[in-house]
């Protein structure tokens, strides 16, 4: 059964992130607002990053062959 009190899904975090840059590129906001936006953004970014690179260690561990770590491609055509 899924907890909806978790964090948000990597999903709902990415809308939430293109969501910020369209209103900044929209340019109709003031600095302050801006600069709080573009804060909130590089916070956000962080956080896929780290979930992107934590998801990428769990396939590479995942790909184990005969007690040897083997990389394999991780398919990045989405």
């Amino acid at each position: 059964m899924k907890n909806n009190n978790k964090k948000e899904t990597f999903e709902n975090s990415l809308d939430t992130l293109e969501n910020l840059v369209r209103q900044l590129e929209s340019g109709d906001k003031g600095l302050e607002e801006s600069l709080a936006l573009f804060e909130k953004g590089i916070t956000l970014a962080k956080t896929l990053t780290k979930q992107l690179e934590e998801a990428k260690t769990k396939v590479e561990v995942l790909t184990k062959e005969n007690g040897k770590p083997s990389r394999k491609p991780f398919c990045e055509n989405q």
